[in-house]
């Protein structure tokens, strides 16, 4: 384990919602026991048009805990499910990003602001404000662009960190892959490969089934167990920078 590497980390937990609480609560306290004690949590306000405090009370509590130690609460979407189909050639690519989870492909700029600004304001109902935003499936629109230059802080794409009315930042995220048997078998060494080539910044990003592949844990403590020596930030952080 190297524990003198320097530099920062930043970690994100994708699709916290009612259906995963506990296991991205499990998951949270994981990364705890590896030195990590600065999260983004990507929270997704109402699936399935239930707002997630509604149905779990016990998790808009937590989230509360998680913000006062130093986490930061992000909004993932609203529904995280795609709704409209789009062209053929911009559904193939929806289709590719993320298949049912490219919740923005498809919908036009009211629609789109719509669905952004109801999310806001369910996590604002549950005591939350969020200062970011991550589209599922990574699946940016022009509208969706536009929508969050004049809502949020920021918004975090596969490759950058958009800050509003600023600069980005170059932040390539480490994203794991288990929906296909292809995915599971090589994208832990990807992530590991990346994270040893990374310089300043590592970036994780986790999903809850992600820990479901003994190949993807391995990978995930791999990469921690270096980063030992990286300091935890936020997108929150990194969007102050």
């Amino acid at each position: 384990m190297n524990s003198r590497r320097t530099g920062t980390i930043a970690v994100s937990l994708h699709d916290v919602e009612p259906a995963t609480f506990e296991r991205c609560a499990l998951i949270r306290d994981w990364l705890d026991d590896h030195g990590v004690d600065r999260v983004t949590l990507l929270v997704i306000p109402a699936p399935d048009l239930h707002p997630f405090h509604d149905r779990r009370p016990e998790m808009a509590a937590w989230l509360d805990e998680r913000a006062r130690s130093g986490d930061a609460i992000a909004q993932h979407g609203f529904q995280h499910r795609q709704l409209r189909r789009a062209s053929p050639a911009r559904q193939l690519v929806a289709r590719m990003q993320g298949g049912p989870a490219a919740e923005f492909v498809g919908l036009d700029g009211d629609e789109t602001r719509r669905a952004v600004m109801a999310g806001r304001r369910v996590l604002r109902l549950a005591g939350i404000q969020p200062r970011g935003f991550v589209a599922p499936a990574y699946a940016y629109t022009s509208a969706l662009r536009d929508t969050l230059a004049s809502t949020f802080d920021w918004w975090a794409g596969l490759g950058r960190l958009h800050r509003a009315n600023r600069s980005s930042t170059t932040a390539p995220a480490l994203t794991l892959g288990t929906s296909t048997r292809v995915k599971r078998w090589t994208s832990p060494f990807i992530v590991r490969a990346g994270a040893a080539a990374s310089g300043e910044l590592l970036r994780l990003e986790l999903h809850p089934a992600d820990l479901d592949h003994p190949r993807c844990v391995g990978a995930v403590e791999r990469v921690l167990q270096r980063a030992r020596g990286r300091i935890a930030v936020t997108y929150d952080d990194l969007a102050a920078l």
